[in-house]
């Protein structure tokens, strides 16, 4: 007993003469800051949050516990079923578009041509315009009365008559995915850009001579190198489509008839509109699992990679 006693205290020695190192307190203190950070912005207000959905709580009114009723409520909520399905058509239909459209735009702007870096930094352009600011040019854009874009297409001859994009449920939809598209594609053409300017020429050269056309070369030697950079890309991309808010908030309000009603937008109308913070609350919560599993295989891919 002694003996077990004495090598536990020499254990617990080794292990504060590890962790009270000078260069260990140095480290410790040098990412006290990030920690606060993330325990101010992200811990704190993430419990808060699932303390609240476990409540029936409304302005104004502290609410009593309900544990896991909000969810259940939910589950069973045809709206709250079709925002959930809005959620999924528009982040996927969106994160698909700005991949295959990076993919092209990042390959014209990897050629040689006159002014390619006055064209790569305007490329940027609809990344570093404000997000509100942006999207009110597009709702003009799509006014029913006064869209430019109807004005185009009248004039090309591509449609017959005024397409009601942002009153008609299927073009609302489309105009949503449209302007997100528009807005997150610089950043999926600039980072595949870095991937493309770090592939060696000799690969390519050595696929020519053993007789590979330009569409093998860029299936066998462009796309396998650039998987990496592609999966963080889209791994980003898919966070911040799933929490998007102003875009669709600004552009529809979740209309017509919810047509466009995602989470974020749900959550902000119940919570904040109708008041009910607790069911609120719990919409913005079922981000997280869809979140966590999106996150979760992306890195084991990564890792396996």
């Amino acid at each position: 007993m002694t003996s077990s006693a004495a090598q536990d205290r020499d254990a617990v020695r080794v292990w504060l003469r590890r962790f009270v190192k000078p260069e260990a307190l140095t480290g410790y203190f040098m990412i006290s800051p990030a920690l606060f950070l993330i325990l101010v912005l992200l811990a704190y207000p993430f419990g808060l949050a699932v303390s609240i959905s476990l409540t029936d709580r409304i302005l104004g009114v502290p609410g009593k516990f309900l544990g896991l009723t909000n969810f259940l409520k939910l589950l069973q909520d045809p709206l709250f079923l079709e925002t959930a399905r809005n959620s999924l058509v528009y982040t996927v239909s969106t994160v698909s578009l700005k991949l295959l459209l990076g993919l092209i735009l990042a390959q014209l702007l990897n050629q040689e041509f006159r002014y390619r870096n006055v064209v790569r930094g305007l490329i940027l352009l609809p990344w570093i315009v404000p997000t509100s600011l942006s999207v009110l040019t597009w709702l003009w854009m799509f006014d029913s009365l006064f869209s430019v874009i109807n004005y185009m297409l009248l004039g090309l001859g591509i449609i017959s008559r005024k397409i009601n994009w942002l009153g008609d449920t299927f073009w609302a939809m489309v105009s949503v995915v449209i302007v997100n598209t528009w807005r997150g594609l610089p950043f999926f053409a600039v980072s595949i850009l870095a991937g493309l300017m770090t592939i060696p020429d000799a690969l390519y050269e050595a696929a020519e001579i053993d007789g590979a056309r330009w569409h093998r070369k860029y299936w066998h030697v462009t796309l396998p190198l650039l998987q990496p950079i592609i999966a963080v890309v889209v791994l980003f991309s898919t966070i911040w489509t799933f929490a998007d808010f102003q875009i669709v908030y600004i552009l529809t309000h979740g209309g017509p008839i919810n047509a466009t009603q995602i989470f974020s937008t749900m959550a902000y109308d119940v919570a904040m509109v109708a008041g009910r913070i607790g069911e609120g609350a719990a919409i913005s919560l079922f981000l997280f699992p869809i979140l966590l599993i999106v996150i979760v295989c992306m890195l084991r891919y990564l890792r396996r990679e």
